[in-house]
């Protein structure tokens, strides 16, 4: 068989570096800062990037490598590069594309620590952002000025689980010749792949469902090769890079990403049925649940629904501390993606740092609870739920 006509399932396990001398099955760790040359010629063919090899482990390191070929391969994309975090990810790749001056159309609907990137520290540098109202998609056009570069959404929103439609924005940004990227962290390449509508760039806090454990942190972009080209040259300098030991724990757990993803949708979806039902929950957001606004574009563009529920109690901010303190087998975390099923709190947690407005205007009310349903018998998760609610 050609490579490329593996599944996704194949090319997620059977990506490996290739064998050392000790022809080991699993790859090894590569815990090393630098890598030595054979000589002089070597040392400076290497640094005038005339070599494609690993010289120091905040440039490549094989394990970063691999873990990056694998999301590559995953997403359909050219290139990419690895990151420490998520939020490392998204900051350096959109600052190695900016420049004073520059403008960046948004969705409003993006995670906190994005949104405050957005209006408090690129302002600094003379870099705006305008945001579009994710329900008004008609809209969008409206905020695209001259000195546009760059149109950015998540699909599904953090934490409001709204849809975007990816084919609309990829065809904007062509249109308007923009730079789009999309933050595909909640649907992971499994469920959704955003260059295939359009996308030139996709990032991902590989922290959540790519690790799926909650054990590590990591980024990673990936996309079009020049662009990537700029993201690694800003960040050769600027040192965000994944360390070689988060790197091996990524690539590993990408392994089963499709498996635990499958489970972790199955769940989901019967966690936001039974939430659907009972009195106490004023709405809920499941992109598979048909009452979705987004119901017909999550189905063009996803697989399955992924594993966040965006639910409302009743009775608004008293009612959801009530509902917090009663949780006994789901975690309180800010964290999502894990096999543990997680309940969070946007308004005083992940989204606190948003004035009132600013939450009311992406549909963050006081009483907004964030389910991350993870692996666990679902009946199980459910009870708990359930003894929460009354």
């Amino acid at each position: 068989m050609n490579e490329q006509e593996f599944g996704f399932e194949t090319q997620a396990i059977r990506t490996q570096l290739e064998r050392t001398q000790y022809l080991e099955h699993s790859v090894p760790l590569y815990l090393t800062s630098s890598f030595v040359f054979e000589d002089a010629e070597d040392m400076r063919a290497s640094f005038a990037e005339e070599k494609d090899r690993n010289i120091y482990s905040r440039y490549s390191n094989p394990n970063t490598n691999e873990f990056v070929d694998k999301v590559c391969k995953m997403e359909g994309a050219e290139a990419g590069f690895a990151f420490a975090s998520g939020m490392a990810a998204v900051y350096s790749t959109l600052a190695a594309l900016l420049k004073s001056g520059d403008h960046i159309v948004s969705s409003s609907s993006v995670f906190g620590a994005t949104h405050s990137l957005f209006i408090n520290y690129f302002p600094k540098w003379n870099i705006e952002t305008s945001y579009f109202d994710i329900n008004k998609p008609e809209t969008i056009e409206s905020f695209i000025t001259p000195n546009t570069k760059i149109l950015f959404a998540e699909s599904p929103t953090n934490p409001a689980v709204d849809i975007i439609d990816l084919e609309l924005l990829g065809t904007i940004a062509k249109k308007h010749n923009l730079i789009l990227v999309i933050d595909n962290c909640f649907a992971t390449p499994y469920l959704q792949q955003p260059i295939k509508w359009g996308a030139h760039l996709v990032v991902h806090s590989a922290t959540k469902l790519m690790d799926g454990q909650g054990r590590v942190l990591g980024g990673i972009t990936v996309g079009d090769a020049e662009l990537i080209q700029k993201i690694y040259l800003f960040s050769r300098l600027t040192g965000p890079s994944l360390s070689p030991f988060n790197a091996w724990v990524l690539s590993k757990s990408l392994e089963t990403l499709a498996i635990r993803l499958d489970r972790h949708c199955e769940n989901a979806l019967k966690v936001a049925e039974f939430l659907e039902q009972h009195p106490n929950v004023k709405r809920v957001k499941y992109p598979f649940l048909k009452s979705h606004p987004q119901y017909e574009i999550a189905q063009k563009q996803m697989k399955l629904g992924g594993n966040i529920v965006a639910f409302e109690i009743k009775g608004g901010l008293e009612a959801g501390r009530n509902f917090l303190d009663k949780i006994k087998l789901c975690s309180l975390s800010p964290n999502l993606g894990d096999t543990r099923t997680i309940v969070t709190h946007p308004a005083s947690t992940t989204h606190s740092k948003l004035s009132v407005e600013e939450r009311l205007a992406v549909s963050i009310t006081d009483g907004l609870v964030r389910v991350s349903v993870g692996l666990e018998t679902v009946k199980d998760v459910i009870a708990d739920l359930e003894q929460a609610l009354s």
